[in-house]
């Protein structure tokens, strides 16, 4: 029997009516090699208020109801977060996230409210469950921050061109 026989063979055998799926769909049967990934993930601050317990809007971009935080104080945080994020590092790649790369975007709205875009370095990353709940405990840590909201994108994918030159000279990638 050559090698496409038996594969022939194996997948007959797997067809057979006592190896069927009991649901519709045999793949949903199937276990998966990949780890489920979190969409996103959202914690409060420790002793923050949630401004929708005040009654005021404070999901999305815009944060109805309450007055714009003034340039200075937009820039610290800003700054803040980003060191925060350089705190957070893919223990596969001895480079912060920031650096590598795996932040697409930080939005601080007017309730003191963060959200992070952030991509990984594969959908297949044994630490990609993990990875967005270290970033938003990262984030939320920052004073001043009340909540963080972390959703993870695979659009567009991340590739090597999205390091920084820093995080290039750590790699030896220059």
């Amino acid at each position: 029997m050559n090698d496409e026989t038996k594969t022939g063979k194996i997948m007959d055998d797997m067809m057979a009516p006592e190896h069927a799926s009991p649901s519709a769909h045999p793949a949903e049967d199937m276990p998966t090699l990949m780890p489920a990934l979190p969409e996103s993930v959202e914690k409060t601050a420790a002793g923050a208020a949630d401004a929708n317990e005040a009654g005021e809007a404070s999901d999305g971009a815009e944060a109805d109801g309450f007055p714009p935080i003034p340039e200075d104080e937009l820039t610290r945080l800003r700054d803040d977060i980003v060191a925060a994020l350089k705190t957070v590092y893919d223990p596969e790649i001895p480079v912060d996230i920031y650096e590598l790369g795996l932040i697409y975007t930080v939005d601080i709205n007017n309730d003191y409210s963060a959200h992070v875009a952030m991509t990984l370095t594969s959908p297949g990353c044994p630490v990609a469950g993990e990875m967005p709940e270290w970033v938003v405990n990262a984030v939320v840590g920052v004073e001043g921050i009340r909540k963080a909201k972390v959703t993870l994108t695979f659009d567009p994918p991340w590739d090597m061109s999205m390091m920084s030159e820093e995080a290039r000279f750590a790699l030896n990638m220059f």
